[in-house]
C-alpha cells in the first residue's frame, strides 16, 4: 500500500514560529497523519529552524509512535514526521523527558505532548506519569505558575475528562546562570471510545462572569525585594481593581538579582486572566547603602532591601497595568490563553467559544476606561446565526499565535469548522483509539 502524502505546512505562515511546529506535530501524533513542515520558524529574527525544546518533544513523539522522521535536529529548516502508532498503543505509563538544554522550556514540551497523552487511554483506565526537566521560568514561554493557575484550571473547568495533577519539583531559569528544573505531571487520559467534550456546548457569558473578585499574586524574586514589591503590587492593583482581594499564592526566593518573576491572575467566579513579567535588576538598580528612604549611588531612592524603588515600581506598574488592560479588553480569556486552547477546541466534540475581545473594533480608550461592558457581554454570546470562516490562511480575532493555530487545525483536521471570525469552533469530536 502506498504511503499517504504528508500534509505540508509552510513554517513562515502567520506567526511563523515554534507554535506552528508544536501544534502540527501534536495533531499529527494524535491523528496518525504524516506532515512535512518547511521553512521552520521562518518568520523569526536571528537563528531559525528547530530549537532544543522542539527536538526534545518531537523525539519523544517519534519514539512512541514509531514514526519515520527526517530533519529532526536543532537548526533544521525542514521536518518530516510520519507517525505509525496511535496514542492508545502507548505502552509505558511512566515517562521522562529531559530537554537537551536547561534553558529549553519544559512547559512548551508539555504543550507538544499533552494532547497525545490525553488520547492515550487504555481499557484499565491507567493514569500516565510524566516528568519533564528543563526551564520552568523561561523567556518567551509560559511559566509553571501560568500553567498551574490559568491554563490547566481553564481546561479542567471547561472540558469534561481533563484531569492533571502537577508538582513543581525544581525551578529552572533562563535568566542568569542556567539552572535546570523539573515538573511532574499525573494525567488521567480519556478512555477508549470517549471524546473530549465541553462541559456546556451552549455556554454563554453573563455580567457575573466578568466581575473580578480576586487577584492572585505569584512573586519569585530576591527575598530582600519581597516586602517592597508586595506593597507596590497591592497599591497598584487596589488602584486599578477597586474592591478586589489581593492574595499572595507564591512568595519565593529566586536565588539571584537576575531573576524577577511576577504573575498576576485576575479571577471571577468562572474566568481567569493572567499577565506576567520575567526580568532582572539592572546593574545600577541596587545600591550598597541600603536604608529605607536613603539615597543610592546616583541619588535614586532605595527600598529597605537596597533595591531601587524605581525598579520595583516599574515591575509592579507594568504587570498590573497589563493585567488591567487584559481584563478591560472584554474577552473571556487572555491573549496567551486563547491560542493554547485552540487545539483542544478543534479535537473536542461540539461547540466552544473563547473570544479574546468583545469586538475587533474596540479601541484602547474604550478598553481602559471600562466602557461598553454590556455590549461586550452581549457580543460574547454564541450566536444562533453562525457565519462559517474561510481557513485557507490564518484567520479570525486574536493574536497572530491564535490565528495561526486555527489555520493549523483546519489544515490537519478538515472536518473542524470555525465560525464568526474564529469566535466559535465546532470540533471534530475525535474518539480515543481512532486515527
Amino acid at each position: 500500500m502506498k504511503a499517504p502524502k504528508p500534509i505540508e505546512l509552510d513554517g513562515r505562515t502567520g506567526e511563523g514560529g515554534g507554535q506552528l511546529v508544536r501544534i502540527g506535530c501534536a495533531l499529527a501524533a494524535v491523528t496518525s497523519q504524516p506532515i512535512r513542515i518547511t521553512h521552520v520558524r521562518g518568520n523569526r529574527e536571528g537563528p531559525r529552524g528547530l530549537k532544543s525544546q522542539h527536538v526534545s518533544s518531537i523525539s519523544w513523539l517519534a519514539k512512541v509512535t514509531e514514526a519515520d522522521v527526517v530533519g529532526l535536529a536543532v537548526g533544521s529548516h525542514t521536518l518530516e514526521f510520519r507517525p505509525k502508532l496511535k496514542p492508545t498503543d502507548l505502552q509505558s505509563r511512566t515517562i521522562t523527558i529531559a530537554a537537551d538544554s536547561a534553558a529549553a522550556s519544559t512547559l512548551l514540551i508539555f504543550q507538544a505532548v499533552f494532547p497525545f497523552l490525553l488520547f492515550a487511554g487504555n481499557d484499565r483506565g491507567d493514569p500516565i506519569s510524566i516528568e519533564i526537566s528543563g526551564g520552568t521560568n523561561v523567556s518567551w514561554s509560559l511559566s509553571y505558575e501560568y500553567l498551574d493557575q490559568v491554563l490547566l484550571p481553564t481546561l479542567e473547568g471547561f472540558f469534561l475528562g481533563i484531569r492533571v495533577e502537577r508538582t513543581l519539583k525544581g525551578r529552572g531559569w533562563s535568566q542568569g546562570r542556567l539552572q535546570r528544573g523539573t515538573i511532574a505531571f499525573k494525567i488521567q487520559p480519556l478512555k477508549p471510545g470517549e471524546t473530549l467534550k465541553p462541559r456546556n456546548t451552549n455556554r454563554t457569558f453573563t455580567q457575573d462572569d466578568f466581575d473580578v473578585t480576586d487577584v492572585d499574586v505569584s512573586m519569585v524574586a530576591p527575598s530582600d525585594m519581597h516586602e517592597a514589591l508586595a506593597d507596590a503590587l497591592v497599591q497598584d492593583l487596589s488602584d486599578l481593581f477597586l474592591g478586589v482581594d489581593v492574595n499572595f499564592k507564591v512568595s519565593e526566593e529566586s536565588g539571584a538579582d537576575s531573576r524577577i518573576y511576577v504573575l498576576l491572575v485576575a479571577r471571577s467566579e468562572t474566568l481567569r486572566w493572567g499577565r506576567d513579567i520575567l526580568t532582572s535588576v539592572p546593574k545600577k538598580g541596587k545600591s550598597g547603602s541600603g536604608g529605607g528612604g536613603a539615597k543610592g549611588a546616583k541619588g535614586a531612592k532605595v527600598s529597605s532591601g537596597g533595591f531601587s524603588v524605581s525598579v520595583i515600581d516599574s515591575v509592579s506598574r507594568k504587570v498590573s497595568k497589563d493585567l488591567y488592560e487584559e481584563v478591560s479588553n472584554g474577552g473571556a480569556v487572555d491573549e496567551f490563553l486563547q491560542d493554547q486552547l485552540v487545539i483542544f477546541q478543534a479535537l473536542a466534540e461540539g461547540q466552544t467559544s473563547f473570544p479574546h475581545s468583545s469586538s475587533q473594533d474596540d479601541t484602547l480608550e474604550t478598553k481602559s476606561s471600562g466602557l461598553g461592558l454590556e455590549d461586550a457581554v452581549e457580543s460574547l454570546q454564541i450566536e444562533d446565526r453562525l457565519r462559517k470562516d474561510k481557513t485557507r490562511e490564518p484567520f479570525g480575532e486574536g493574536s497572530t499565535h491564535t490565528t495561526t493555530a486555527r489555520w493549523v487545525t483546519a489544515e490537519l483536521l478538515p472536518q473542524v469548522t470555525w465560525y464568526n471570525k474564529g469566535r466559535v469552533c465546532k470540533g471534530v469530536g475525535m474518539p480515543v483509539g481512532k486515527a
